[in-house]
């Protein structure tokens, strides 16, 4: 068929990988850093000279198409010009938090919410930023026309600044102003939000395109990281990804959207026309990073130590909420450490007790997608910590299904180019996107380890149970809270 490229602008840098269309090989990639980020804002114009540095030297030559993926949450406020008001705000931007509350509380509370858009606003989420914007900035806020996301103003840009703006399910999704239940704006709020309506792009199918360059170059639908980055592993209905990074995310396929009162999971929509349901944990990493800090080493340092101890940490439950948690929802709250007796007290058992309480966390997580009727029959484990022995030892047995290890990989970047991909077969076979969406073309998984529960998974089960009997007393009806 030809020649794509996946283009993944995340918050430090832009990454591009040029593929085979057919086969998904890697032909060849670029790179280029973003200026540092000064605070929560960001120039625009500084990730277009990213790109621009990352493509050089002939690295799109012979592409035909390319797909955008880029970070979550970031908003771009533009005038009736269709040019920037202030710097972009990023998705890491907390200043909003207390504008999410307010956000809340003007709808009639978390399961309103919920029940609108599949989502409870945080400070991460648009919608919010829109909120902030109209009480701290009300000169600023006035003058917005349209607002846009980082890839919807990437691919705009691409384009050429043409009169059409397009966005795709996966990044309307995470907006706080579009459903992914429905398929619709809630155009009420953003005027809630900022107090006027303004242009929205319009939300193309997953196989969609979101226009031609002069020189003919298709620019697809593009979508966000998360999104993109499921669609570069390869992940479907059956699966779940856990992401380690300081905090945690677990989120799988789905193929309904689900709405949740308590606002624990976050209804996100997928690059493939499906649902990608999200729950958050305040402490992944962290974890593990601060129990290596007391015992004085490093996270591979913290994993040799935790093998030499047993499963159940010799007694000992680490309970991981260290900075409050959100899954269960427990703001407040502090960590702790159960279950010390004197022969317990050795470092092996206290590393032990941090890595199986950090992956309880997150099997807690796992198991508010399944009591919602989520199937999960393998777990993708990503991030660095994922590489450590102690995790891959225990994740299995903890998570009660079978770990997928992916190698280290562009997957942000290799999911806007599969999109790409499919979005050039579509518009050269002269199909329509719709309700139903032809596949997309089929490029080999992920290199992966592969990590199984095996003959152990009742030791396992045994540690999980001690946990969730420690959870519970310590902090009785939780997770019934969450219901």
């Amino acid at each position: 068929m030809g020649i794509v490229a996946g283009l993944d602008s995340s918050s430090e840098s832009t990454r591009i990988v040029v593929c085979d269309a057919d086969t998904g090989a890697v032909i060849r990639q670029g790179y280029a850093p973003h200026p540092v980020e000064k605070g929560p804002e960001a120039d625009p114009q500084a990730w277009l000279m990213s790109l621009g540095e990352a493509a050089g030297n002939g690295l799109l030559e012979g592409v035909q198409a390319i797909g955008v993926s880029a970070q979550q949450g970031g908003l771009l406020a533009l005038d009736v010009e269709g040019d920037p008001v202030r710097p972009a705000l990023v998705g890491n931007d907390k200043r909003a938090q207390s504008s999410a509350a307010d956000l809340v509380d003007a709808l009639g509370g978390r399961a309103a919410w919920a029940q609108a858009v599949g989502a409870v606003p945080q400070a991460q989420h648009p919608v919010t930023k829109l909120r902030w914007l109209a009480r701290n900035e009300p000169a600023q806020a006035a003058r917005i026309a349209e607002v846009m996301q980082p890839h919807d103003w990437l691919a705009w840009q691409l384009l050429g600044r043409p009169a059409r703006r397009t966005t795709d399910r996966g990044g309307a999704s995470t907006t706080g102003y579009w459903s992914a239940a429905s398929g619709a704006y809630r155009p009420d709020l953003v005027e809630l939000a900022l107090g006027h309506q303004v242009r929205l792009p319009e939300v193309l199918g997953p196989s969609g395109t979101a226009g031609f360059t002069p020189e003919g170059l298709l620019i697809s639908a593009g979508t966000g990281e998360t999104m993109a980055a499921a669609f570069g592993l390869g992940v479907g209905v059956g699966d779940a990804v856990v992401s380690l990074g300081a905090s945690g995310s677990v989120f799988a396929i789905h193929e309904e959207a689900l709405a949740d009162p308590s606002g624990t999971i976050t209804s996100f929509a997928d690059a493939t026309g499906r649902h990608l349901p999200v729950v958050h944990t305040t402490n992944a990493v962290r974890v593990l990073r601060g129990t290596a800090e007391m015992l004085g080493t490093d996270l591979a340092g913290l994993s040799e130590l935790a093998l030499t101890s047993s499963p159940g940490a010799y007694g000992m439950v680490m309970l991981p909420y260290l900075e409050g948690e959100r899954t269960p929802h427990l703001p407040h709250t502090a960590g702790s450490l159960h279950g010390m007796r004197r022969e317990s007290m050795k470092p092996e058992h206290l590393a032990r007790a941090a890595v199986e309480g950090m992956l309880c966390g997150l099997a807690d997580a796992l198991d508010v997608l399944r009591g919602r009727g989520v199937a999960v029959r393998r777990v993708f484990l990503l991030g660095a910590a994922a590489e450590l022995g102690a995790v891959q030892v225990a994740a299995p047995g903890l998570f009660g299904a079978q770990v997928v290890v992916p190698q280290p990989a562009e997957y942000a970047a290799l999911g806007a180019a599969r999109q790409a991909a499919w979005a050039w077969q579509v518009a050269h076979a002269g199909a329509e996107g719709g309700a139903t969406y032809p596949e997309p073309p089929r490029w080999p998984a992920a290199a992966s380890q592969v990590f199984e529960p095996g003959d152990q998974l009742p030791v396992w089960q045994a540690v999980r149970q001690q946990y969730v009997a420690v959870r519970d007393e310590t902090h009785p009806g939780a997770f019934q809270r969450e219901g």
